[in-house]
């Protein structure tokens, strides 16, 4: 058996976190390997087994929360943990109780771990771009901060996403961003006539500035690029595939 893939970030260390690939899972077919998507039409059983590998790979004895993800700015202060089928509708999750494991699912959008290990407080985010526009980043920090966490003490790291070569946009998805922020620009490169290369990365890390989060890093690990390594929305749909998995992140207290 493949080990499950664990990408760790030198910023977060001495905080129990990883960013997973799709390795060492038991998921077959199009969404094959460490699948814990439970919308990806991929076995119940195989989720589930795949999900407490994750689990074991991080936090052994740590209990998994995560959202139903919308896309949104909305983020969940947890206390205790729910059942899957009660999962919140949001996008950002935070906590300063031990024993819970947070976790984030992405197939390109930028998945994002936050840790004031000196307060006790962390938080995983899913900024796609519509959350990162809408301001989940800035959500986040700011519920860390109402548990007593500290701006400039944040530590953050942004995991595996869809990098800027792989992220052919049009006018209109740059129009929006440019409307909310002039500066917006400089995170869109020229392509083909009336398409552009958006770089999530970079406007996400922007976004992590801008809250006052100092020590951010950038993993630089293109989803669309390693098919083998990470699931990708926009790859599976440029190969016309039925269906796609998602990866997962994770973040949790000692």
């Amino acid at each position: 058996m493949d080990s499950v893939d664990v990408v760790r970030a030198r910023v977060l260390k001495g905080v129990r976190h990883g960013f997973l690939g799709r390795g060492g899972g038991v998921s077959q077919g199009e969404v094959a390997g460490l699948n814990v998507g439970l919308g990806a039409g991929d076995d119940p059983a195989a989720v589930a087994e795949n999900r407490r590998r994750a689990r074991v790979a991080v936090a052994p004895e740590a209990q998994l929360v995560t959202l139903y993800q919308v896309h949104s700015a909305e983020c969940i202060v947890v206390t205790s943990p729910w059942n899957d089928a009660d999962r919140p509708r949001a996008d950002a999750i935070v906590t300063d109780r031990p024993g819970l494991l947070l976790g984030i699912l992405t197939a390109d959008c930028a998945p994002v771990l936050l840790a004031d290990p000196d307060a006790g407080v962390i938080g995983a985010a899913h900024a796609g771009w519509k959350g990162a526009i809408g301001g989940v980043v800035q959500a986040t920090v700011a519920a860390m901060e109402q548990l007593g966490a500290q701006r400039s003490r944040i530590r953050a790291a942004i995991g595996p996403s869809i990098a800027q070569g792989s992220y052919e946009v049009d006018d209109a998805f740059r129009d929006r961003f440019c409307a909310k922020d002039p500066q917006n620009g400089a995170y869109f490169a020229g392509g083909k006539p009336g398409h552009w290369h958006f770089d999530l990365e970079g406007f996400v890390a922007s976004q992590l500035a801008a809250s006052g989060v100092e020590a951010a890093e950038s993993l630089h690990l293109d989803t669309y690029g390693a098919p083998q390594r990470f699931y990708s929305f926009r790859r599976s749909c440029h190969r016309n595939e039925a269906s796609y998995g998602r990866q997962i992140s994770l973040i949790s207290l000692d």
